[in-house]
């Protein structure tokens, strides 16, 4: 089959070249710029005028014709662009720069191995260019996306800098495999998500941390069959095609500087229980529980006149700093772009940094007039300096929020209470200013994204370009916690000396992609656009870590001084993907466009017989302005009506995983090995049927712009632990079961409010819905994922008809007035109220999200505000079921929401009594499910241009300083700190949790840009 694909798509070609070898006459060649930006522009069309000999310019916007002599004179339109003559005369190479009439029109977009103007698009394609985020400080490119893009949902899951994102185009698709986007930059899939072994309570590094976000030039997100089929195996999630800067032919050498500097805090503090509230609690409880509190030994080791706020106690008010200076360039045959930044990032919590160098090269020179290449290099080192947070049992955050305010983390010597101290402070376990500042948690992460490429003409708009690229990362992991830590002093099974570990681990990705593309024309109304291409990618990733304890003493931290290193691990994995490509792209008169494209993926993590796919698409556009019967309408600058059908795949599900494994065991003292997991060869990729339909409209004269789309997925085959008889020696097999959809609608809205007088004002504005469920399963009963609670199994489940990130728990009826105790569902009658109770209590997909942003420019000046929002979703605050009536000792403090708690007969509250050593009225159930509905100030800023005559004198060429406030401002009614949160990163089953998450920051910084 593989055989037979190849030769049709070279097939083709063939055929199409057949016309072009013919050709004789004088050829010419060029490029065609924006005047406004000195960007390529892609698919003008180049006329001898008078005749239909002609071609449409390249991606990279470069043209060949032959032509019968130099009297003529080409004719260059494009609808957006201002038509415009040129004279050949006796020039062989003629470049020329064009006036774009309306920019959303002739913008350019990446399309993936190729790029187009956005009116010849027939997919669905979001754009996010850097000036929707050029003043937020955001640490990675991901971030750019939140509330920018339709149908892009992206949740930064804490305030941790250098954490996790969470991105998700078009809802999830899989339960077990991954849903994140396939995120390529200049054309090279680059690693995405955690590097890191260790994991800091649920929450992750990000990869894409090692990027600079200001050496972006464009992002591109393809969201539909049409658009990301080119990717096949890999592009059910979505892709996200991150384009860098380069240099402009054409450009004198100039120079930037920038310069940042700024304010970190959180965006909310957690409202708690001062010391005599606290104290008065706890007597009642012990008094609900018929025990006399002053025989308890309750205030054991309070200190008169303390209460301390342990919050305030293990953070601070951080600071923010970038700087960055770069270099960009060229003329007609040499460009380049140049650039290092330095990043510095403390966190709110105690000892909590994330620092980065990046350095960027990006060379463009054409040789001849057949021959160009070129080469782009990404270097970044960075240094995350960790804390424990979220669900870990000595986390900083967690155990601050817990700890009972009547103790103090200093004795009288101003020295940290230790786990070995009498008086040991706030916490059985630990003492969270000590956990915050004691131990080393040290990452220290290298990256180097590196490509060489080459073209070559055969002959007019006939090119070859190949390029080889790499991915390269190492993460060494340098982590340390003294006898004076919980670990380290308090685990019995570490010995109480303390305890440290290291680990090493690399991830390379080497790809080979080699195109070969052919534009032509056929009576002048007929343009085709056609690409094959091939493309062979090999990873590898290689690991090892050891780990020690007993030591000497503090004083000595590595490895090397341990008195015993009897744990470690190492492993390689090696995975490959190997595959043929192609599209056609055919446009009538700029009228009617179809796009073909088809993908034929192998990949190594798949069986023999299953480790080759194809996935086709095909969508259809009709320009409907363009018809005779719309030219009354002249407020219609452009309608067009689009439609796409095709299949993409998802092959991220770790690897090998099709295989019956064997692992080391042992059994009655004797080390040997066994069967860790059952073969199954017909496991496949998943697959994803898409259909979409879109409408795209541009009214006076691009002032108003409107897109809709309306999709509908459905993913087959899933990936998933299949049950299986226990009587085989296990419980799951790997298999292809159960199908998920997902369908929406969406919508932007892009206006130029007013433009007169120097006053301009636009608006942009997304919304999203989608509708997540899961449609089939192996059977109908629910599994269980997410925590293990009390009352209940698990905090969250999958069950066919319900969507992803589903809650199950007791339904909670309310507070019983006569009693104080709570009121379950008893929902099978039986009388008790138990496990078997649980029922969905609601779900964390949001019913509509997106962004609203405004941007007012006068003379010099510029005001911009962006509002992000999240409507509909459900949160699980699961830190309530510990601080809002957690029953057992009430060793850790409460919510001030526990000052409206039932405390006699006839009170009428959500709150139960407090009753010491029981648990029944805190059994998980929806008293904890709450609205996590936001709308958030994301972003603020004002910037001024200092006028051209105050700054000539100095040679500069711009000077603009601004100010710019990040998460000021949040209406929720969600009782937590933060509605934006999920304590488990990443997590697909297992959303919308918030347990002792760290939540966002609020950012203040002023900047000073210069160019010179």
């Amino acid at each position: 089959m593989r055989n037979h694909y190849n030769t049709v798509i070279f097939g083709v070609f063939f055929i199409l070249l057949s016309g072009g070898l013919l050709a004789q006459g004088l050829r010419i060649s060029g490029r065609i710029t924006s005047v406004s930006d000195g960007q390529a522009l892609p698919g003008v069309n180049v006329l001898v005028k008078g005749t239909t000999n002609g071609v449409s310019t390249d991606a990279n916007g470069n043209y060949s014709l032959t032509i019968p002599n130099g009297s003529v004179t080409l004719l260059l339109t494009s609808i957006g662009i201002v038509t415009q003559e040129v004279a050949v005369g006796n020039r062989t190479v003629i470049n020329v720069q064009m006036v774009e009439a309306i920019n959303e029109l002739s913008q350019v977009v990446v399309t993936g191995y190729n790029t187009t103007q956005r009116k010849d698009i027939t997919g669905s394609i979001t754009s996010v260019s850097p000036e929707k985020f050029k003043n937020i400080p955001i640490t990675s490119f991901d971030q750019a996306l939140q509330g920018q893009a339709a149908g892009v949902q992206v949740t930064q899951s804490s305030g941790t800098p250098g954490g996790g994102i969470n991105v998700r185009v078009r809802g999830s698709t899989s339960i077990s495999a991954s849903n994140r986007p396939l995120f390529v930059v200049d054309g090279v899939p680059v690693e995405d998500g955690q590097l890191t072994n260790r994991e800091f309570g649920g929450q992750q590094d990000n990869a894409f941390a090692l990027f600079n976000p200001n050496d972006i030039e464009s992002i591109d997100v393809l969201k539909d069959a049409s658009a990301k089929a080119i990717y096949g195996s890999r592009a059910a999630n979505g892709v996200v095609l991150i384009t860098t800067k380069k240099g402009r032919s054409g450009q004198k050498t100039t120079f930037s500087a920038d310069v940042q500097r700024g304010m970190i805090d959180m965006v909310r503090r957690p409202d708690l229980l001062n010391a005599s509230e606290l104290l008065e609690l706890q007597r009642e409880a012990v008094t609900n529980a018929g025990q006399d509190p002053d025989k308890q030994g309750l205030v054991r080791g309070v200190t008169d006149g303390v209460d301390t706020d342990w919050v305030k106690a293990t953070t601070r008010r951080a600071i923010y700093q970038q700087y960055q200076l770069s270099s960009q360039g060229g003329n007609d045959k040499t460009q380049f772009y140049l650039s290092g930044s330095y990043r510095n990032e403390e966190g709110v919590q105690l000892n909590n940094e994330f620092g980065r160098y990046t350095g960027q090269f990006k060379f463009d020179h054409k040789a001849t007039s057949q021959l160009s290449f070129g080469t782009n290099i990404t270097l970044s080192r960075a240094k995350n300096k960790r804390v424990k947070g979220d669900n870990f049992l000595d986390g900083v955050y967690s155990g601050a929020v817990k700890s009972l305010p009547y103790y103090s983390p200093y004795d009288e010597f101003g020295r940290l209470y230790g786990p070995n101290d009498d008086n040991y402070a706030g916490f059985p376990n630990f003492n969270p200013v000590g956990q915050a500042v004691l131990p080393r948690f040290e990452t220290y992460t290298a990256k180097l994204l590196g490509g060489l490429y080459a073209e070559y003409e055969f002959i007019p708009n006939l090119r070859l370009r190949s390029k080889i690229s790499i991915d390269y990362n190492n993460v060494t992991e340098d982590n340390f916690e003294p006898s004076t830590t919980a670990i380290g002093g308090f685990l019995t099974s570490v010995g109480g000396q303390g305890y440290g570990d290291f680990s090493n681990s690399t991830f390379s990705t080497l790809i080979n992609t080699s195109t070969l593309t052919y534009n032509f024309r056929l009576a002048s109304k007929h343009k085709f656009n056609t690409m094959a291409g091939f493309e062979a990618l090999q990873r590898q990733q290689r690991s090892g870590n050891l780990q020690g304890r007993l030591f000497p003493s503090d004083d000595f931290t590595y490895i090397r001084s341990a008195g015993i290193v009897d744990q470690g691990d190492s492993y390689r994995v090696n995975s490959g993907l190997i595959s043929t490509f192609g599209e056609v792209r055919y446009d009538y008169d700029e009228k009617y466009l179809a796009t073909i494209t088809a993908r034929y993926d192998g990949s190594s993590r798949f069986g023999q017989d299953k480790q080759f796919g194809i996935f086709p698409s095909a969508s259809l556009a009709w320009r409907i302005s363009s018809e005779p019967f719309m030219q009354r309408f002249r407020f219609l600058s452009d309608l067009k009506l689009r439609t796409s059908f095709g299949f993409t795949g998802n092959e991220r599900i770790g690897d090998f995983q099709f295989l019956g494994t064997w692992a080391s065991t042992t059994y009655s003292g004797s080390t040997g090995v066994g069967p860790r997991a059952l073969t199954n060869p017909q496991l496949q990729w998943e697959r994803t049927r898409e259909a979409n339909v879109g409408l795209d409209a541009s009214l006076f004269s691009g002032r108003l712009n409107v897109t809709v789309d309306a999709y509908s997925n459905l993913t087959d085959k899933l990936l998933f632990a299949q049950p299986i008889p226990q009587t085989t020696g296990f419980s799951t097999v790997q298999g292809n079961i159960g199908k998920v959809s997902n369908k929406g609608i969406e919508l932007t809205i892009s206006t130029v409010n007013i433009d007169r007088g120097g006053v301009r004002w636009s608006t942009d504005l997304n919304l999203s819905r989608n509708d997540n469920k899961v449609v089939e399963l192996v059977s109908s009963e629910p599994i269980f994922r997410g925590y293990t609670a009390n009352g209940v199994s698990n905090t969250n489940v999958i069950l066919p008809g319900q969507p992803l990130g589903t809650f199950w728990g007791l339904k909670f009826l309310g507070v019983d007035p006569a009693t104080g105790n709570a009121i379950y569902d008893d929902k099978n009658g039986d009388g008790r109220i138990t496990p078997d109770d649980g029922q969905v209590i609601g779900n964390a997909q949001p019913k509509l999200f997106g962004g609203f942003t405004n941007r007012v420019t006068w003379k010099g000046f510029e005001l911009s505000g962006f509002f992000q929002f999240s409507y509909g979703n459900s949160i699980m605050n699961l830190t309530n079921q510990t601080l809002l009536n957690s029953g057992a000792d009430l060793e850790n403090n409460q919510s001030r929401k526990a000052l409206q708690r039932w405390r006699k007969e006839g009170d009428i509250t959500s709150v139960p009594k407090y009753v010491s050593k029981s648990t029944y009225n805190n059994f998980l159930s929806s008293r904890y499910v709450e609205d996590g509905s936001y709308v958030r100030l994301k972003n603020v800023s004002l910037g001024y241009n200092l006028p051209k005559q105050w700054i000539t004198r100095y040679k500069l060429s711009n000077l603009r300083v601004y100010a710019s406030g990040t998460n000021l401002w949040t209406l929720t009614q969600y009782s937590g700190p933060d509605p934006e949160v999920s304590t488990l990163d990443g997590s697909t089953t297992a959303q919308g949790i918030d347990f002792f998450t760290f939540p966002q920051v609020k950012t203040v910084i002023v900047g000073l840009s210069v160019n010179f």
